[in-house]
């Protein structure tokens, strides 16, 4: 079974139906919605023929409002500008509301559904990102690779969890690795526009002698890597999962068509 445009828009609409505030929405930016992690979500939700089909919108709609209140969380600064203006505090302060309001919508929505075995799946989802996160604040990386990994963790947990209440742990890896590929090139093309690349930034805070050029460089080899990577580990995976091996090929090549001058620019 495969996840339909259609489908992917007709859940992104609802969920920003529910996650519209007309006063939040005056400040900051609309909630980001990661259309690759709801498709990935999608599939593996919907390829799972146990569930009911209200188990299935109810997993779906859950799960990214909690991807969604901890991706706003992840906008607001660490640090704080001593020059920022008043309104730019305003809306530093509504970036951490808001995050807290997507999940106290999560939280409303899990109680209604009373599936206590899937609340405890996103729950832990939560506390591993925390975790991961704590790491990282307190430079508890050894490595670039550690870095990176950790990365790669506190990205993909919410999917992860997800994945694994459903099928066990056999599409971890491939998914975490698949997610970060895919968000890279996005960042870079983000930073050579803006000029902030969040993730250097991370990094920058663990290693002071590190280079924007170079740390560019190792995401770009990270990427091209992966891609080769991955298509070897769908391959490798059972027949059951031919929904997500189908999906991942499909989009190694559309993003490798798509994403090259940003390899080439690395």
């Amino acid at each position: 079974m495969n996840t339909s445009i259609i489908e992917i828009q007709n859940l992104r609409e609802r969920l920003e139906d529910k996650l519209q505030h007309e006063y939040l929405e005056k400040y900051i930016q609309s909630p980001v919605i990661d259309d690759e992690k709801l498709s990935i979500l999608i599939s593996l939700v919907n390829n799972k023929l146990s569930l009911s089909p209200i188990q299935k919108d109810q997993y779906i709609i859950t799960a990214m409002m909690v991807q969604v209140a901890l991706d706003t969380h992840e906008l607001v600064p660490v640090q704080n500008d001593s020059n920022e203006t008043n309104e730019e505090k305003l809306t530093k302060q509504l970036r951490v509301l808001a995050g807290d309001y997507y999940s106290g919508l999560y939280y409303l929505l899990l109680s209604e559904i009373e599936d206590f075995d899937f609340i405890h799946t996103l729950a832990s989802a939560i506390k591993k990102i925390n975790e991961y996160k704590i790491k990282l604040y307190y430079k508890e990386v050894k490595s670039f690779d550690d870095f990176i990994e950790l990365t790669k963790k506190i990205d993909s947990a919410v999917i992860l969890q997800v994945a694994q209440f459903l099928y066990g742990s056999t599409l971890d890896q491939v998914i975490a690795d698949w997610l970060f590929t895919e968000r890279m090139p996005h960042e870079i093309r983000e930073a050579q526009i803006s000029g902030q690349f969040p993730l250097y930034e991370a990094w920058q805070a663990i290693d002071e002698n590190s280079n924007h050029f170079s740390f560019t460089s190792k995401i770009n080899g990270i990427i091209h890597e992966n891609r080769l990577k991955i298509a070897d580990q769908t391959s490798n995976l059972p027949d059951q999962y031919l929904f997500i091996k189908n999906h991942l090929l499909n989009r190694i090549n559309e993003t490798k068509h798509h994403d090259s001058p940003t390899a080439e620019e690395g």
